[in-house]
């Protein structure tokens, strides 16, 4: 098995309610699950092969709960990345390469549609809960914090200590999420999480 590493930034939103009912195993608060993950290697390699600055993204869809199956993923990979870069975050992603995480999603998806190799534009900011990214022309997604009646700007964190996903996230509020892809959805006020992560082989790593 290749070794490899990818640490950086992970911004996830999908279809659900702000604190997202699939973290805590029930089911998704509209029966089915549908969104937009991306991250942006800021260390990473496959081998020889250096993955820092990498930025990659999947838009998917669930007809019901993810472990109940029947998933399908649509990959993007930012353009910019050399064909062995794209190769290895393919390969990663697949499960093929190691990590419970990639092994679980790869498990639970039937459908995976041809790789994009497109222009992925991302912006990430933590600390302050806000996010966007786009895929021009096709994937628009704009994350802030979520907000008290008052309009008030609210800090919530889930915290998994035993996570496969990651260990701790900030929750935040996807504005826009929208998709006009082979996964269409055009969605307001739901989930969104920051959070930065390091996969390896043998899973996430504290």
């Amino acid at each position: 098995m290749a070794a490899w590493q990818m640490k950086g930034e992970y911004l996830k939103t999908c279809n659900c309610a702000p604190g997202c009912p699939c973290d805590f195993w029930a089911p998704p608060t509209h029966g089915m699950c549908k969104g937009f993950n991306a991250m942006r290697v800021n260390e990473g390699y496959f081998d020889s092969v250096s993955l820092k600055g990498v930025i990659w993204a999947l838009s998917y869809h669930w007809p019901a709960a993810l472990h109940l199956g029947n998933g399908t993923v649509q990959p993007y990979i930012d353009e910019r990345a050399t064909p062995a870069q794209r190769d290895a975050v393919l390969t990663i992603l697949s499960g093929k390469a190691g990590c419970p995480w990639f092994e679980v999603i790869a498990s639970v998806v039937s459908k995976v549609l041809t790789p994009k190799f497109v222009p992925i534009k991302m912006e990430f900011d933590l600390k302050k809960r806000r996010g966007r990214c786009t895929v021009p022309g096709e994937i628009e997604v704009v994350t802030e914090p979520i907000r008290d009646m008052n309009n008030k700007e609210l800090r919530a964190q889930i915290c998994l200590p035993e996570g496969m996903e990651y260990f701790a996230a900030e929750v935040a509020t996807a504005k826009t999420l929208r998709s006009t892809g082979p996964i269409p959805f055009d969605l307001t006020n739901t989930h969104s999480t920051f959070s930065e992560v390091e996969y390896t082989p043998a899973g996430l790593k504290r």
